[in-house]
């Protein structure tokens, strides 16, 4: 009898969930806000005149890669690919070779960090999960980690899973640590939409800098996968000839993405709302809920990280009681192997009925976790 790998079982758990038609998705960060008409009328009218049938421009439709720098508000140049998870490892197969050096903060997430290593980089993470930091990396700890091996330093801002932001100066900060040892500073901006004062790295430093960015968390096109790379033009021609997307992202999901920026301010608006008042009902429900804590308030992103080390539970038996319900929710050990045992993470770009209804389980569910001691390998 054949054993199946870690890969199958994975594939097989999240495949049982998306047959759940009903399921309450609350652990990946995506937005299941009802997509706005005229992101899906680009998308059909793609369909209907039949774009799909060709293959988009290799660095992505100039329109959208205009649109996206545009957006960012930088100067610079964009390599479209499909989803920010391939643009970022398009970067890494550029700019990380055997021996070098691969900084970054845990947690974080962790799949640049995966590609480093696969390129044969040392990958050194610097703990940030606790209130003595503000559970945010900062400039002298960096400072005494980096040296001439380090090619990329990676930054999510805000931070998943913990919802922390930067400021304009510590940005700046990372910036000249990066330059003093050779380095780049990788600025991942999936969640800047939701941080109001957020700043792009490369507005502070076009060279130096280089940001990644991508649909799935703001404008709910995680399934169509779409996302870029922006930076120097030189640094994205270089990106170039090492990228996997040389018959360019879907075409589809680059329409998608067309309309969803023309649409952003009025679309965001609306987004943010049911965002924070979200995370204000999870707030209220976590608070009447013993041993559980916000780690940080307030979350500048889509998600709240909660811990669970005082309720006498694992992140485990909460996850998988709130899956037997049909909600998916995420252990912290996705995250961080290290800090992971002590939270999970709920995403909040949903409609408000859903958060309801995590809110309404919570008790029953602490009360069904406690009694759990059969929990099935969770990813």
């Amino acid at each position: 009898m054949i054993q199946d790998s870690d890969a199958e079982i994975r594939n097989r758990y999240f495949d049982t969930l998306f047959a759940d038609e009903k399921l309450i998705w609350m652990g990946q960060n995506t937005n299941h806000i009802p997509t706005h008409p005229a992101v899906t009328q680009a998308m059909t009218a793609s369909i209907a005149k039949g774009e799909f049938n060709a293959y988009a421009p290799p660095l992505g439709f100039e329109s959208l890669r205009a649109a996206i720098v545009e957006d960012l508000g930088v100067t610079g140049r964009a390599l479209v690919a499909e989803g920010g998870v391939n643009a970022l490892a398009t970067l890494v197969r550029t700019k990380v070779r055997a021996g070098d050096t691969f900084v970054t903060s845990d947690p974080s997430w962790k799949w640049p960090g995966l590609f480093a290593t696969q390129q044969g980089a040392e990958v050194i993470e610097l703990p940030i999960f606790g209130p003595e930091t503000g559970y945010k990396l900062t400039p002298g700890v960096l400072a005494a980690n980096v040296d001439e091996r380090c090619a990329l330093i990676y930054l999510v801002d805000p931070n998943n899973p913990l919802g922390t932001t930067y400021r304009a100066d510590e940005l700046a900060q990372f910036i000249e640590i990066a330059k003093s040892v050779g380095a780049l500073l990788v600025h991942d901006c999936t969640y800047r939409d939701y941080a109001p004062d957020h700043v792009p790295a490369l507005r502070i430093d076009p060279v130096n800098a280089v940001c990644s960015v991508s649909f799935s968390k703001w404008l709910g096109l995680a399934g169509m996968r779409v996302g870029a790379l922006v930076g120097s033009p030189e640094l994205i021609d270089e990106c170039a000839g090492f990228s996997s997307s040389i018959l360019g992202a879907g075409v589809v999901a680059q329409r998608g993405a067309e309309a969803g920026l023309r649409v952003k301010p009025e679309w965001m608006q609306t987004v943010r709302a049911i965002n924070t008042g979200n995370q204000q009902l999870i707030r209220e429900a976590v608070a009447a809920a013993d041993g559980l804590e916000l780690l940080v308030w307030p979350s500048f992103a889509n998600f709240l990280c909660i811990g669970t080390e005082a309720a006498g539970i694992t992140p485990e038996q909460l996850v998988e009681a709130y899956r037997q319900e049909g909600v998916m929710i995420r252990q912290g050990k996705y995250h961080t192997a290290q800090f992971g045992g002590g939270f999970i993470k709920v995403s909040t770009t949903v409609p408000e009925p859903w958060a309801r209804r995590f809110c309404d389980l919570l008790p029953e569910m602490m009360n069904k976790a406690r009694g759990l001691t059969d929990v099935p390998a969770l990813f």
